[in-house]
């Protein structure tokens, strides 16, 4: 009994040491290190706030290449809460005619403005509109305003564009001047150099 008993507990330890034994060698072929990047880059996509994350046009770039027509098309959407016609009844928004340029939250027709509105003050300008219209709630923390806004900056110019042609009619501001090209200024300094370089030696020539 006690040789049967040696003979099974010799196998188990035997069967233990390789076991081991195999751990230790597969380790060493297949180890495995954390990446210096985690995650998968996607071709074409770039991560949201990068430093390579190229801006679009400003909004007076926009304002000033703006589709008035397609603007009208945007304000459908805010015709179920906001008239626009000269003396239209309030609905469950402000009458908008003449809107830009007036003042936040005062006038029209005595319509009920929110507290959170009142308190932002100042007046409906170009870039106030644009703010408003991105996310009425972070314009105005607890504004009564509903609508979540236009994402699209497009949208959001031909629409401003649209409410000031109904009675309001500012003077749209000119589109933003191009960046100057790097590679251009580079190229004019260097021109400029060889030109200061060039200098001395003609009038040495001149000289002669």
């Amino acid at each position: 009994m006690d040789d049967r008993f040696n003979t099974i507990a010799g196998w188990a330890l035997f069967a233990g040491i390789i076991a081991l034994g195999g751990g230790i060698v597969s380790s060493k072929f297949f180890h495995e290190e954390r990446p210096e990047k985690m995650g998968y880059a996607i071709e074409g996509v770039e991560a949201e706030g990068g430093e390579g994350a190229a801006a679009g046009p400003g909004l007076n770039t926009l304002l000033a290449s703006a589709d008035v027509a397609a603007g009208e098309k945007v304000f459908a959407k805010c015709a179920a809460c906001h008239t626009i016609a000269a003396g239209g009844a309030n609905g469950i928004g402000p009458n908008l005619h003449e809107i830009v340029g007036d003042k936040t939250a005062e006038g029209r027709g005595g319509f009920a403005f929110s507290d959170a509105l009142k308190k932002k003050g100042g007046s409906w300008t170009f870039e106030a509109l644009d703010h408003w219209l991105t996310s009425p709630r972070e314009y105005a923390p607890g504004t009564k305003m509903t609508f979540a806004g236009l994402g699209n900056p497009v949208d959001r110019a031909n629409i401003i564009a649209y409410l000031n042609t109904q009675g309001s009619n500012l003077p749209l501001p000119a589109a933003d001047a191009a960046p100057a090209a790097a590679g251009g200024d580079n190229a004019a300094a260097g021109n400029a150099a060889e030109g200061n370089a060039a200098a001395p030696a003609e009038a040495a020539n001149a000289a002669k």
